[in-house]
């Protein structure tokens, strides 16, 4: 009896396991991504957005133990309240809906508009507005909100004798500012701008006023006491940068009054305080310093402690001769070898250069004006919020153009004194990011050149290098470049210590004697530790708190997270697991924490906790059909490349898996992801690679090896790692070495065409944008930067570590071209007109060679489509041919009608050959 219960259990558990589902195309419509995740301040509530399948939203709010409060079908962009009673969200017409509407020739003006949704959570009331353009909420402070609409809430009436503004980008549009408790609201027309002080309770709009004969004004509303001041108003005046103080008791502007079309715009900057009417011009085109003028561009912000106000100036427009007719104009471009900038660089930063502004200081207390960046030193950076008597600026001109190759992007640095405008530099030709300490005592960073981090005391000129000669850079650098640092954790208070990490500790330097401590002991395990910055806005790391740090194991690939003391200077491990753990949100005003868990199998779902991680719930459930579907597993392989390395890499498997028999293979790679072992991938239309839960779920094994890389020899580099890879897994036994294909993009994509003239091992490919040509490629230009591509073969990823004429047999051996006779492997490319970042006649050259060689192979191009495709038309396009190729290839699946005979140009964006040909007629 026993033994027949158990084989009718055996059965049934093989018969539900044999009715799982494959993933299919299909499939991507039905899988949610979560966004916008939130906790509210108090960490009482939990909000987020699932999107299905890239298109419709449903607003979802929860309380802590995953039980849900409120849903809202086709919402997104949830936020709370700062005093977390409210929940807003937009609300989105259906996509579907719009779709349609389109089809009927709908103008874009016609079609419905999003709305606005207010719940409050303790009534479990919604209040919806539609038409909405725009809404804003107090940062930190409750009670009000403001939203703009998107048209006139009233048509003209044919009695009215006045003429109607119409409502719009020159006009402004019409604004509601509503009290949340009181629900009060006032309406205020032809708002152009609009936003709350930041903590105190202060409002501000510019309007261009009701009527053609009304002046446009900038207003504030003091909510505190309810009144309003009209503290500006100028016809047709234009106002930018109209921005508070924290506290909201200060407010600037630029304003230009005039009403003419006159080139130079004479700007003017006021100011506005608590105890003022109105504002009080500071700047004007005569008080300006020479050369410059105030700038509409330049942001407007004050210190933290409000005894100066920092604005823009700008250097006057060029002038335009606009009496020439199109017949007149020279349109010629001058490239010049000297010039700082290549040209394409130039054309495409245009309009920043139009709207740069340098950095200036007013003194609030004697409107003593202090310029602080310059055309020699553009960039600058304020210290201690702006409260420093120092200001660091940098000037990366003199090196501009020898960063054109070397990568670097080196700088020198300077200091301004913002109360007597005195400057002097400090550092010369420095390679990254160079910061002020939270107190500006102290300038800092990790010089690339120098290959270590280093402090400079403002106060005292002295230069101390902390971890000159350390591992404090990367140690698996394997580019012909300065290594990079791994970073740091922050300064403690008073700017006493910096916190660095080597590979896999934090470190604390004393800024004053150099002298470095290490504080976790990851080393020895291969424990990766990193400081988790729970407040956004923290400024150090206290000394009179736990820290949260990360954890990440090199070997397992595990990672968690750790509490360390630094009163007793011990930590102990919270939580640690077989996961990729990440998403981590502290509520404001209380230790609730939300974050995700994911691994393979796992969907990154919402997860509730304190900072011990004792007690978890679980918030969300995005997929819950995932269970029903053929999945996957991943886990590491080891094996030796044919340098003597020992490599890892990731292998996923179906979840059927069974060692006895045969499967195909994709080989996919990029250079080493095999730190990512634990990240879900759930079903997609990707833009460039294949999905590895859509190729396990259909029965392949895919293979991602991490690379290591010989300088010079790039494309060698790959194949000595891959092939033994590929071989060591072919000797396990359960891989189809007749049916092996390989796929990669970008840089994957050049070591795909390079892998297929060395080795018939593959039996199919795909080489996405691919550079097959060095020489050509090293010319090239990098069109969404402008930047020349010389660089990147010198001295970053490929690798090549010199210029043609330093090394043409190097640019020779690693580029495909020369070989393409030699390639026995059906490849299909892809490569798009509009590549920003490889030139998109690499993969002509590719396919025309091929071509010219008679060897299968084809190119698909989606028009104007940049680095990979991005709508979401050509992504689910991309998704069903790369599967059709390599099911073709790899599992003898009937050829598509495009790979038989194209898609001819005739029958473009009409037939897309998809169907397949009955390989038996």
């Amino acid at each position: 009896m026993k033994t027949a219960l158990l084989s009718l259990l055996i059965c049934f558990t093989l018969t539900s396991f044999a009715q799982k589902k494959i993933l299919d195309h299909q499939d991507f419509e039905i899988w949610n991504t979560i966004n916008n995740a939130s906790i509210s301040p108090k960490g009482n509530y939990i909000l987020y957005s699932l999107e299905k399948g890239e298109k419709d939203s449903f607003f979802h709010l929860k309380d802590t133990k995953g039980n849900r409060i409120f849903k809202y079908a086709s919402a997104q962009e949830g936020q709370f309240s700062y005093d977390s009673k409210y929940a807003t969200f937009t609300i989105k017409p259906w996509k579907d809906s719009i779709i349609e509407l389109k089809r009927k020739k709908i103008k874009n003006e016609k079609l419905p508009k999003d709305s606005l949704g207010i719940y409050t959570i303790s009534t479990k009331s919604l209040l919806k507005i539609g038409n909405i353009k725009s809404y804003k909420t107090p940062l930190k402070w409750s009670g009000y909100i403001a939203y703009q609409f998107e048209t006139n809430e009233k048509k003209k009436n044919k009695k009215d004798t006045l003429k109607v503004k119409k409502v719009g980008k020159e006009n402004g549009y019409h604004l509601v500012l509503r009290n949340l408790s009181t629900k009060k609201q006032d309406t205020f027309k032809f708002v152009t701008n609009y936003s709350f002080a930041e903590e105190g309770k202060y409002f501000t709009f510019t309007s261009t006023g009701e009527t053609d004969k009304d002046a446009s004004s900038v207003n504030v509303l003091n909510l505190n006491n309810n009144t309003r001041n009209k503290i500006h108003e100028s016809y047709k005046a234009n106002y930018y940068q109209v921005n508070f103080s924290t506290s909201g008791k200060n407010l600037g502007f630029v304003v230009d009054t005039d009403t003419t079309k006159i080139q130079q715009r004479p700007n003017e900057l006021y100011h506005w305080t608590a105890n003022t009417p109105v504002a009080n011009k500071l700047v004007d085109t005569n008080s300006s310093p020479k050369g410059y003028k105030v700038s509409a561009n330049g942001t407007i912000s004050f210190s933290k402690d409000e005894t100066k106000l920092f604005f823009g100036l700008a250097t006057p427009e060029i002038v335009k001769d606009t009496t020439l007719i199109d017949e007149e104009i020279v349109n010629v471009e001058v490239w010049t070898y000297d010039e700082p900038r290549l040209y394409t660089v130039q054309e495409i930063q245009v309009k920043n250069d139009r709207n740069k502004s340098y950095q200036t200081a007013i003194n609030l207390k004697n409107n003593n004006l202090i310029q602080i960046s310059t055309t020699k030193y553009p960039v600058a950076q304020l210290g201690n919020e702006g409260n420093s008597k120092f200001a660091l600026v940098e000037n990366a001109t003199p090196y501009q153009l020898e960063s054109q190759w070397d990568g670097l992007r080196s700088k020198d640095i300077a200091i301004v004194n913002v109360e007597n405008g005195n400057q002097k530099k400090i550092l010369t030709k420095i390679s990254g990011d160079i910061n002020l300490s939270p107190q500006g005592n102290f300038a800092f960073g990790y010089d690339r050149n120098e290959e270590t981090w280093f402090t400079y005391n403002i106060n005292t000129s002295v230069y101390t290098a902390l971890t000159k000669g350390k591992k404090f850079n990367d140690e698996l650098n394997d580019s012909p470049t300065p290594a990079y640092s791994y970073g740091f954790a922050g300064w403690t208070k008073d700017d006493k210590s910096l916190l660095i990490y080597d590979r896999y500790d934090l470190w604390e330097f004393d800024v004053l004697t150099g002298k470095g401590t290490k504080i976790t002991n990851g080393r020895d395990s291969k424990t990766v530790y990193r400081y988790k910055k729970l407040d956004t806005e923290e400024r150090f790391l206290s000394s009179k708190n736990n820290w949260l740090l990360s954890t990440f194991n090199e070997d397992t690939k595990n990672t968690g997270f750790y509490q360390y003391n630094p009163k007793n200077k011990k930590g102990k491990q919270l939580i640690e697991g077989s996961f990729a753990f990440g998403n981590l949100k502290k509520a404001a005003f209380s230790d609730a924490i939300i974050f995700t868990r994911e691994s393979f199998q796992e969907f990154p779902n919402i997860r509730y906790s304190d900072l011990n991680f004792k007690n978890t719930n679980l918030i969300s459930d995005a997929n819950p059909q995932q269970e029903s579907y053929n999945w996957g597993t991943n886990e590491l392989v080891k094996w030796t490349s044919l340098d003597g390395i020992a490599l890892t890499g990731m292998l996923v498997k179906p979840e059927n898996f069974d060692p006895s028999k045969k499967y195909p293979m994709i080989v996919n790679f990029y250079e080493k992801s095999s730190d990512g072992l634990h990240d879900h991938r759930a079903p997609s239309p990707g833009r460039s690679t294949i999905n590895y839960s859509f190729y396990a779920s259909r029965g392949y094994v895919i293979f991602n090896p991490d690379i290591q890389y010989k300088i010079g020899y790039p494309g060698e580099s790959a194949y000595n790692c891959v092939i033994p890879g590929v071989n060591s897994l072919i000797e396990k036994g359960f891989i189809d070495k007749d049916n092996i294909g390989l796929q990669g993009h970008s840089w994957g994509g050049y070591q795909i065409a390079h892998l297929v003239t060395k080795t018939d091992l593959f039996k199919a490919a795909e080489s996405g944008a691919p550079v097959v040509n060095m020489i050509s490629a090293y010319g090239g230009i990098r069109w969404w930067t402008g930047l020349s591509r010389q660089f990147q073969y010198e001295h970053t990823q490929s690798r090549i570590g010199g210029t043609p004429w330093q090394y043409p047999e190097r640019y020779i051996e690693n580029s495909p071209i020369f070989n393409l006779d030699k390639i026995n492997t059906p490849l299909l490319i892809m490569h798009n007109d509009a590549d920003g970042h490889v030139p998109w006649y690499q993969g002509i050259e590719f396919f025309v060679s091929l071509r010219r060689l008679a060897k299968p192979s084809w190119l698909l191009n989606y028009n104007d489509e940049p680095h990979w495709p991005l709508k979401l038309q050509n992504r689910k396009d991309f998704n069903i041919r790369l599967a059709q190729f390599f099911d073709h290839y790899l599992k003898g699946a009937s050829k598509p009608m495009w790979m038989q005979r194209g898609v001819p140009a005739i029958e473009k964006g009409i037939n897309q050959g998809y169907e397949l040909i009955d390989d038996k007629k």
